[in-house]
């Protein structure tokens, strides 16, 4: 039995492409330099079904980022073997490597800069722990932003963009039980309330409200509750998450998300778009994708992209 027009689905994007999560599977989908669509699917059950802790709410959010952060660098680097941009594929090594470089990245740039630039405006101006969490906060939104705008100023980031725009109209579209084809799909917003974008500034929120709490404490024991207090952070943000995009009444929570958007997402081409529904398509169950048939003509460039089968170990 397939699912509803209303079951959602995940994604990203990647390098000249789209990858997309279902419940039964992730899928990536590129534009090789030939011009040929070509996609990899990879069975993945959802992940409450395989770790009952990923069931528990303000845990599971946990679990979620930290998986979707390993699949995103796994598309990240078919993508580049695919797309001609790499010589050969990253290995498994090399993925761990990198996103515990990234996690390094993240925690000096977006949590301790903030917390000392903050505590020494603090010194400067005489003031209290309150005025140190206000500044902290003030700088962390602003290095987000700045950051997200400044790399967004490469024309091969403008790409991505665009195609993180494809994957929010196709999963508009896919949502909304409208046919997937190019022609349905464009008329949709390329925002998506349920976007790693927004989720990333609910993050930024949900901290300034954590760490006003901790504004009695000593500067050390604050930048150290920082680091630690990162789960609890992200457990509370994805909640609010889930939950502004199921209610109208929170939808205010996603409000910023989307606003950043308007950086992060670009309209994208028709050919584009075709990558985003391979990719959608090589998600999605037989089931599914007969469901999907039954709504009208899906994009003939995708239903012919060319399948790698060289893995399906999830």
């Amino acid at each position: 039995m397939s699912r509803s027009p209303g079951s959602s689905v995940g994604g990203q994007a990647v390098i000249e492409g789209v990858m997309m999560r279902a419940p039964d599977a992730w899928a990536v989908a590129v534009r090789r330099p030939d011009g040929v669509i070509e996609a990899q699917r990879n069975e993945l059950p959802r992940l409450s079904s395989r770790n009952a802790l990923a069931k528990v709410p303000f845990l599971r959010g946990v679990f979620v980022l930290v998986e979707s952060l390993s699949l995103g660098f796994r598309a990240l680097s078919w993508s580049a073997e695919r797309a001609g941009d790499d010589d050969e594929q990253v290995g498994r090594k090399e993925i761990i490597f990198t996103m515990v470089l990234a996690a390094v990245f993240a925690i000096a740039l977006f949590i301790l800069a903030p917390a000392f630039a903050a505590n020494w405006i603090k010194d400067l101006v005489g003031g209290n722990g309150l005025v140190f969490v206000i500044v902290d906060g003030a700088i962390r939104i602003f290095l987000i932003v700045g950051y997200i705008w400044l790399i967004g100023r490469n024309d091969e980031i403008q790409r991505v963009f665009q195609y993180h725009g494809a994957e929010h109209k196709t999963i508009h579209a896919y949502e909304n039980g409208d046919p997937l084809d190019v022609g349905p799909i464009q008329k949709y917003s390329p925002r998506h309330p349920r976007c790693g974008t927004s989720f990333i500034i609910i993050v930024a929120m949900v901290a300034f409200v954590v760490f006003l709490t901790l504004a009695p404490l000593p500067f050390l024991i604050q930048v150290a509750a920082r680091i630690v207090l990162i789960p609890v952070i992200a457990g509370i943000s994805y909640e609010i998450l889930k939950a502004a995009a199921g209610h109208r009444r929170l939808a205010w929570a996603s409000k910023p998300g989307m606003w950043i958007q308007a950086i992060t997402t670009k309209e994208p081409t028709g050919d584009q778009v075709e990558v985003a529904i391979a990719s959608l398509l090589a998600a999605l169950t037989p089931a599914d994708i007969e469901e999907v048939k039954e709504r009208g003509e899906v994009n003939a460039a995708a239903l012919s992209a060319q399948y790698d089968l060289g893995t399906n170990d999830g």
